[in-house]
């Protein structure tokens, strides 16, 4: 499993942002929040994670093939630059995870019966239901 530690530092871009978000006076002039770029295609990932990664149905990478993630959830740059490193892993583990394949099940005889029978009497005591005639 290829993890965030395999990949080059000199692959990873951070560049430091300033937060959006209340913060008062300190959020206006401290850039702790962090966005980082992967370009996943010119990485040194092997082809069948590239392939995977790029098939991801995710906001965070562009028709360009380039994940940004943004960190702003602490007031430190460092802990914002780990989380990110800590969510691009994650992306990793999804695309490297493999689904078992499904097998086609059908119900039993008995469980359709039941399911029928369920149907049938709900549907005598709706039937039954409304107005009581006293002739």
């Amino acid at each position: 499993m290829i993890r965030v530690s395999d990949i080059p530092e000199s692959q990873i871009e951070f560049s430091a942002i300033r937060a959006s978000g209340p913060g008062g006076q300190n959020v206006n002039k401290v850039s702790s929040a962090i966005h980082l770029r992967f370009d996943v295609k010119s990485s040194s990932l092997p082809e069948a994670v590239k392939s995977k990664l790029l098939r991801m149905r995710d906001a965070r990478i562009s028709s360009e093939g380039v994940i940004v993630i943004k960190a702003q959830k602490f007031r430190s740059q460092e802990k914002n630059r780990l989380e990110s490193l800590e969510r691009l892993d994650d992306m990793l583990k999804k695309c490297q995870f493999v689904d078992k394949p499904r097998r086609k099940t059908r119900p039993s005889r008995s469980a359709v019966r039941k399911r029928l029978d369920s149907k049938k009497k709900q549907g005598s005591i709706k039937k039954n239901r409304g107005r009581v005639d006293d002739y």
